[in-house]
């Protein structure tokens, strides 16, 4: 059995890494919610983990929600060290998301170091697990994450949508081919992003056209 002493050592290290944490709830994405305030990092990780719940009763393959959920809220965790990049910029600069994965590379290591005496290892390898996208869970994760960021699009007024987002809202078919369910609903949220993109006045066929010749 643990002794006490171990483990109030692993408890410090714990309070650690939840102090970190803690960043993720001002560390502000790209994102906008319908009330018209900036989204956190955390309120989107919150909302992944709501969805994989959700949903994995309704996947055609049986997955390990517990390791599903615990990939899902480590995923962005390195953001509360090394902070978030958008999609958007990373577009722009390739240069940028080279320095985000090294950026991301050094937080999980640090986090790895911080919890050496307990789980440490277990969250390094399911961060990257999610990263090289191989398993059914770190497919479904990978899936989750990408649909969560257009449904917050969706909800969010129009104008804070960037003219690269039009075009995102149509090429989100490559990460949900693996499984029909996640198919279908990323058929429901492009028909709501199209729908919100033609009440603004946009040619909705001309940039699918666009999106799909410029994001093979």
């Amino acid at each position: 059995m643990m002794s006490d002493q171990i483990k109030l050592q692993q408890l410090a290290a714990i309070m650690d890494v939840l102090q970190l944490a803690e960043k993720l709830k001002f560390e502000l994405r790209h994102s906008w919610l319908s009330n018209g305030r900036q989204e956190s990092v955390a309120e989107h990780t919150w909302r992944m983990s709501l969805m994989a719940i959700l949903i994995e009763p309704l996947l055609d393959q049986k997955v390990d929600l517990a390791r599903l959920l615990k990939m899902i809220i480590i995923h962005d965790l390195v953001e509360a060290e090394a902070g978030d990049v958008s999609v958007l910029d990373q577009i722009r600069n390739p240069e940028i998301r080279k320095i985000k994965q090294q950026n991301g590379e050094q937080a999980i290591l640090k986090i790895r170091q911080m919890l050496a005496t307990s789980n440490g290892q277990e969250i390094y390898d399911l961060f990257y697990e999610f990263e090289e996208k191989k398993t059914f869970e770190a497919k479904v994760a990978n899936a989750i994450d990408k649909l969560e960021v257009q449904l917050q699009h969706n909800h969010a007024d129009i104008s804070t949508w960037e003219e690269v987002e039009y075009d995102l809202s149509f090429v989100m078919g490559k990460h949900v081919q693996f499984d029909k369910t996640f198919v279908l609903l990323k058929d429901l949220i492009g028909q709501q992003a199209s729908q919100k993109l033609e009440e603004a006045g946009l040619n909705v066929s001309e940039i699918r056209e666009r999106a799909i010749s410029t994001f093979r």
